[in-house]
Formats: C-alpha cells, sequence, structure tokens
C-alpha cells in the first residue's frame, strides 16, 4: 500500500458516518486490518481516542449501529468517486 492509500484508510476510519465496510470495499482491507493500521500509524493518544469514538453511540463505522434509511457509502450531494479519484464528467 502506498502513503496515499493509507493516508485515505486513516481519513476514512477518522470519520464517523464512512462504514469500515466502506473502507474495506474501496482499500480491501476488513475492520480488523483497520484497526492495526490505525494502531500503527497513530500516536497511542490518537489511536485510544479514535477507538473510544468508534465506540460511542455517536459513530456510525457498524453497519448494525447506522440507521437503516441510510443505504449509501457517501453524501448525496458528494462528488462521483472511483477508485478513489474524482470522477470527471
Amino acid at each position: 500500500m502506498n502513503l496515499e492509500d493509507i493516508d485515505r484508510i486513516i481519513e476514512m476510519a477518522w470519520e464517523d458516518r464512512t462504514p469500515f465496510a466502506a473502507i474495506e470495499f474501496q482499500f480491501g482491507l476488513p475492520e480488523s486490518e483497520v484497526i492495526k493500521l490505525m494502531r500503527k500509524e497513530l500516536k497511542r493518544s490518537s489511536f485510544e481516542l479514535w477507538r473510544k469514538r468508534v465506540h460511542s453511540g455517536v459513530s456510525q463505522k457498524h453497519l448494525k449501529k447506522r440507521n437503516p434509511d441510510i443505504d449509501r457509502f457517501k453524501c448525496s450531494r458528494q462528488k462521483m468517486i472511483s477508485n478513489n479519484k474524482i470522477s470527471k464528467r
């Protein structure tokens, strides 16, 4: 994995509305591997803060915790993204 992919995975992992399934779909990394990556790349205090947030009621990282009406990985107003790049129209 290159540095850009790692940065994007970390960014997606920090976002509350991006589920682990979206990261796995785009990068092929299951939740357990994302956790290992975050543990490796973040400072200990940052990792612990992230884990606490993921397990809180605020985060919707797990599909079971998400509102069942949400059936997409991204905002409907977000530009189309494919292979981690903004598509041209």
